[in-house]
């Protein structure tokens, strides 16, 4: 008797689990009853009085070429979903078991279906943003080009008593016969302005801003930044770099009503162009706290205008004195399940790039600006970060590394090292190095050794094998490895491809096509790439049980394309088009070709 109440509890425990398959319960007398939920469920008695009987679907997409990322069965052809979760993933005859007078059937006439896109490293709302890019500069121009252009945007900046621009070239800046704050004095006179270069790694400057910086000749450079000068009378000439150029952007963007906002209307320019490229969840790289960028994600949350699952990574102040940072980051910590919002990683820069020498190398620059010395520098050097990682994993946060040189890598690899062994395994979490242009042969086992997610960025056309000479002139020999995807995906460790939009191109399958054509470095194959993009960028968001995969019991996130991509040429994978995305069976984008939705 004990053995068949035992029996019967564990077949009700597991139909509290699985309740999101069922629907109603017909009883002995056939009277239908409403759904229990998991706690009725698991409370019940030992005595069973009704059958289940398959949920209804709120819809069902059929007819469908269905690329599930599930390795026990990678295709299907139908999928049921019900209250935003996957009730089915099969063949088209399975899925009427589902259906009922309320259900939508979706005929999708054979197109492909797949996992919404995660893309763990983006900037969308400084990519959105209405205030940051008022000036929109030429990076091949000379700088005495954009005195015209100063003259039109300047009147136009709003949200800030500053000018803000984007895009210049630090190169052609650096051999300007003038200096760059005067360039920028001619042009906008006595107004505070900031213009950030292409990569976002240096910021020019005009006097007034240098002014209300409290930047002056005696002035020491911050941690991460350098503050440049006129070799010959050592003033501030108006060029900061890395971190130095991040404090004019903290002084302009000083948090007003007006300025929250404009962000807020940048950040739904940004979600309507995820939505549009099937991108059903992201990573925010760099979410500055001090600014408020997290409340206008909170704000988006809650006036349920958030189309995509949303991981910040609270930027580590590389100023900030230690003690009070830590205690305001744990205090941030929130991960709640369940919720679109999470702010649960912490994005913070070993070094800088290697194009203005600001990349922590090795050995030294065969060539370089000669700004930071011969072998680049840090953000946070390797003890300090790993303070970081010890004191901020014990709550639960993962941390999101910039690392671009060699010296960057293995000084975070090293980090993360230490920290697990102050910390054992107990609060082991799923850090990640992003970028990862170069890697010591030495340290590339490393990541999977340590569990440390690999992120690479290979839509921009800077990162291609054919702008390998552009880097060997800074580099030499290491550029051959330049962006060492396959060698670090040969080591067993995860995988992650991401866009760093605004920076590359914010389409997931230019990235994706590009990361096959990479010559020694490209990805074995399309699906493994679609899983650097899906299932495993999931992981790196700590959300692969609910979401990255079309498995029944997930979360409804998905996409339906115009092509299926393992049926043409891959040069021409780039060209994919998204007609739908479904963030939780709900339909966050529709493109007006896509008449059969």
């Amino acid at each position: 008797m004990l053995e068949k109440t035992l029996f019967r509890r564990t077949i009700l425990l597991l139909s509290a689990f699985f309740l999101p398959m069922f629907g109603a319960c017909t009883a002995s007398d056939g009277t239908e009853r409403p759904q229990p939920t998991a706690t009725e469920v698991a409370a019940a008695s030992n005595k069973v009085d009704c059958e289940w009987k398959p949920a209804v679907a709120d819809t069902i997409l059929c007819n469908a070429e269905v690329f599930t990322m599930d390795e026990s069965r990678p295709w299907a052809q139908a999928v049921a979903i019900r209250d935003g979760r996957i009730l089915y993933v099969g063949d088209d005859a399975g899925v009427d078991a589902f259906l009922g007078s309320g259900t939508k059937v979706i005929d999708l006439g054979g197109r492909m279906v797949m996992p919404g896109f995660h893309d763990v490293h983006m900037h969308p709302l400084e990519a959105g943003s209405l205030v940051g890019g008022t000036c929109q500069l030429d990076g091949e121009s000379d700088p005495h080009d954009f005195l015209d252009t100063f003259a039109q945007c300047g009147p136009q900046q709003i949200g800030t008593p500053w000018v803000l621009g984007f895009g210049f070239s630090i190169i052609t800046l650096l051999e300007a016969e003038t200096a760059p704050r005067l360039i920028l004095d001619e042009g906008l006179g006595d107004t505070p302005a900031a213009m950030m270069e292409e990569t976002s790694h240096s910021v020019w400057v005009n006097t007034a801003a240098l002014r209300a910086l409290g930047i002056e000749r005696g002035t020491p450079d911050p941690p991460g930044g350098i503050i440049a000068r006129d070799p010959r009378t050592g003033e501030p000439n108006g060029l900061l770099i890395d971190n130095a150029g991040d404090l004019a952007f903290e002084k302009a963007f000083a948090p007003t009503d007006e300025l929250m906002q404009l962000h807020y209307e940048g950040l739904l320019f940004s979600l309507d162009r995820l939505a549009r490229n099937g991108i059903t969840s992201f990573c925010d790289a760099r979410t500055y706290w001090t600014r408020g960028f997290h409340e206008v994600y909170r704000r988006a949350e809650r006036e349920g205008t958030l189309t995509a699952r949303a991981v910040l990574g609270l930027w580590a102040y590389p100023q900030k004195e230690d003690a009070e940072q830590l205690r305001t980051l744990k205090s941030m910590y929130d991960n709640k399940p369940n919720r679109l919002v999470r702010l649960s990683q912490i994005k913070v820069y070993s070094d800088g790039i290697v194009h203005n020498g600001t990349a922590a190398l090795l050995a030294p620059y065969r060539n370089s600006p000669n700004l930071a010395g011969p072998t680049g520098l840090n953000y946070f050097d390797e003890e300090r970060l790993a303070t970081y990682i010890t004191e901020l994993e014990r709550v639960g946060f993962d941390f999101h590394i910039h690392a671009i040189g060699d010296r960057g890598v293995r000084e975070a690899l090293n980090a993360i090292e230490t920290a697990r062994g102050r910390n054992g395994d107990r609060y082991r979490r799923r850090h990640r190095l992003t970028h990862v242009e170069m890697v010591d042969p030495a340290d590339r086992h490393r990541f999977a050794q340590l569990d440390v997610i690999a992120d690479f960025q290979v839509a921009g056309s800077f990162t291609d094998p054919s702008h390998r000479d552009e880097s060997a002139w800074f580099i030499g020999s290491r550029a051959r490895d330049f962006v060492p995807v396959r060698s670090i995906w040969d080591t067993g460790a995860t995988v992650t491809l991401s866009s760093d939009w605004d920076v590359s191109d914010l389409n997931p399958f230019v990235g994706i096509q590009r990361s096959l054509f990479r010559e020694h470095q490209s990805l074995p194959d399309l699906a493994t790439a679609l899983r650097c993009y899906t299932l495993n960028a999931a992981y790196a968001m700590g959300q692969e049980k609910e979401t990255g995969s079309l498995v029944v019991g997930k979360y409804a996130d998905l996409i339906v394309l115009d092509r299926n991509v393992f049926q043409v040429e891959p040069e021409t994978i780039g060209r994919t088009r998204v007609l739908v995305t479904m963030l939780g069976g709900r339909t966050v984008f529709r493109d007006p070709s896509a008449t059969f939705f």
